[in-house]
């Protein structure tokens, strides 16, 4: 039930979502006795998509997510294993194109092979079951089995997580396929914005990880000062942005996590 929920509810915390349908409305309201009103809406919206896609807020507020974690330190030894979170792979597509099809998250199993090929000895958990709300396919778990066979990673290597919708679900369910014993030191692959909500819920699972985060969206905070390739270009980070701090948000609310910004320290 949270599942679907949370898919109903993530959609309308998109700011874009919201400030298209904000525009909408005013237009519907253009007809009626509140044609005043809708105008004023509507003008109010198209300010919004500009403000939004046009300037560095979506960048502002995606460069604490993606700096709170820094790159994972090698020099510490080599990790016993790797959990790589889903969110990686098109099922939809990839089942009809017969083909495996990435999203622009791909930066997760590119480092997952990177990173096996330099610890032969690491185990990998993939973790990613469906995440579609109505398109009910195969899971991507099953793709990324498929990739990473295909770059010379042996199948007996490979553990896999095919039921896991979200990041609660892949945290519990990852712990209890790594078998974790005492001192053994594992690698979490996840994109960098999503990595501080993806510790908080590890934690709380009790499952230790360590941060390798990857698909950086920014290059640092010089980034406040450069213009978006595309007039709305600035909506991609706000979305991203915006989803993550509402996640944050519901989770500390929620107890699902006992901080609301985890920290690398902890």
């Amino acid at each position: 039930m949270y599942f679907y929920l949370a898919k109903t509810l993530g959609f309308l915390a998109v700011p874009s979502n919201i400030i298209m349908l904000f525009v909408v409305l005013g237009v519907l309201l253009w007809r009626s006795r509140y044609a005043r009103c809708g105008r004023r809406i509507t003008t109010a919206g198209i300010v919004l998509l500009l403000i939004a896609g046009a300037s560095p807020v979506g960048t502002a507020l995606l460069l604490p997510l993606e700096n709170r974690f820094p790159q994972w330190d090698a020099t510490r030894g080599p990790p016993d294993g790797i959990v790589v979170l889903g969110g990686v792979l098109n099922t939809y597509i990839s089942e009809r194109r017969h083909e495996i099809s990435f999203n622009a998250s791909a930066e997760r199993l590119i480092a997952a092979v990177d990173l096996l090929r330099q610890y032969p000895a690491a185990r990998i958990v993939f973790s990613g079951g469906n995440p579609n709300l109505i398109f009910n396919g195969m899971p991507e778990a099953d793709l990324a089995v498929h990739f990473l066979e295909r770059f010379g990673v042996p199948r007996d290597r490979i553990l896999v997580d095919r039921t896991s919708r979200d990041t609660i679900e892949n945290a519990a369910n990852a712990k209890k396929i790594a078998a974790l014993k005492p001192g053994e030191r594992w690698l979490l692959v996840t994109s960098a914005s999503h990595m501080p909500r993806a510790i908080g819920l590890f934690r709380a699972a009790e499952f230790p990880v360590e941060a390798y985060p990857v698909d950086w969206k920014t290059g640092g905070w010089c980034d406040l000062a450069a213009l978006p390739g595309a007039l709305l270009g600035g909506f991609g980070r706000l979305d991203l942005a915006a989803h993550e701090w509402v996640a944050l948000i519901i989770d500390r609310i929620l107890g699902r996590t006992s901080t609301l910004f985890p920290d690398p320290a902890d």
